[in-house]
């Protein structure tokens, strides 16, 4: 059982586990969890949606058990959520373990969540609903990269990190653009996320890329196999339409697909497989630019629970240098990390 001393809860220490899908985050996540005696705040953008549970690989009630999960089932499918909205409601869950004197541990795959969470935003625009409907109005008319080519006209350097079906960010950065006449990239390089709160350990997980989209196209059979394509019915019949955010989202937006005749089961299951790796693949491009994090090599041979135990050595020793007073800056910490695993 892990405590907080008074000196180590001043310093606001914060683990945050990160990396690509399927590497094997939750399970390990779990398992640290439960060493440290804490409860698992969720850093994915798909698993915030009530319904969508097979295709988002969001935990189910038995591996819940005996470790609350926070920050996921927070809205419904149609219903718009953004990082602003996430780090509101994680700061609540981070401030409220400080105060039974648990340390907060991130576990989550989507990059801007966690930037966001530690470091805060940039003083972008607030939202105009007008033209964002006039936006979605003018990209149902003129095609499904409608939207990413307009991106590529205002703020090429933002469109060249962003997918062409990530519609919620795209239409984001031309509603900035809009409102300001200034480029979303150019607003998060001034501001550099450099607000940081907390004492941060981020550690990233990584396994060989053959390793790594073999678990991949394994979990892909599975989610087939649990019934991804009878819970995408399930939410079309709701009336969750092809053409909502959450509904394009790995998983659903290649079963709709099938669904709708545009081809097969089996051609649904190899676009959900390539999707997905290249997916992986922007993850890994996100975090390696984040600063301080330390990757760590995963074994195929080696078992989750060894390798919760080697990162838990890492995490006490992360915890004795917040209690003597050590910098936030996690990229000094009196950590060693194995190199990156080639991916």
């Amino acid at each position: 059982m892990v405590r907080l001393s008074e000196s180590q809860a001043s310093s606001r220490p914060l683990v945050v586990l990160v990396g690509p899908t399927a590497v094997g985050k939750s399970e390990i996540g779990l398992r640290l969890a439960r060493a440290l005696d804490t409860d698992l705040l969720a850093a994915d953008s798909r698993q915030v949606y009530r319904g969508m549970d097979i295709a988002t690989d969001k935990p189910t009630p038995e591996q819940r058990q005996g470790v609350p999960h926070h920050l996921i089932d927070l809205v419904d499918p149609d219903e718009s959520f953004n990082a602003g909205q996430y780090r509101h409601l994680a700061l609540q869950e981070i401030e409220r373990l400080y105060g039974e004197g648990r340390v907060p541990l991130i576990v989550g795959g989507t990059g801007l969540y966690v930037r966001t969470l530690i470091h805060g935003l940039c003083d972008a625009p607030r939202a105009d609903q007008a033209y964002r409907a006039l936006l979605l109005q003018e990209a149902r008319a003129q095609g499904g990269y409608f939207l990413h080519h307009e991106l590529t006209r205002v703020d090429p350097e933002l469109a060249d990190r962003l997918h062409p079906h990530d519609e919620v960010k795209i239409v984001r950065a031309l509603e900035v653009h809009h409102l300001s006449g200034r480029r979303l990239s150019d607003m998060q390089r001034q501001h550099r996320f450099a607000e940081q709160s907390f004492s941060v350990l981020m550690i990233g997980l990584n396994r060989d890329r053959a390793q790594l989209y073999r678990r991949i196209d394994d979990r892909v059979e599975t989610m087939f196999a649990r019934g991804v394509v009878e819970e995408t019915e399930r939410l079309l019949a709701n009336g969750y339409g092809r053409e909502l955010g959450a509904m394009k989202g790995l998983g659903y937006q290649q079963v709709a697909g099938y669904l709708a005749g545009d081809y097969d089961r089996a051609e649904a299951l190899r676009l959900l497989k390539r999707d997905t790796r290249h997916f992986a693949k922007r993850q890994l491009t996100w975090f390696r630019k984040e600063p301080g994090l330390r990757w760590c090599a995963l074994s195929e041979h080696e078992s989750s629970e060894d390798i919760a135990g080697r990162l838990l050595k890492m995490i006490r020793s992360f915890m004795r240098a917040t209690a003597h007073g050590r910098p936030a800056d996690s990229s000094r910490a009196p950590l060693t990390m194995e190199t990156e695993s080639t991916a």
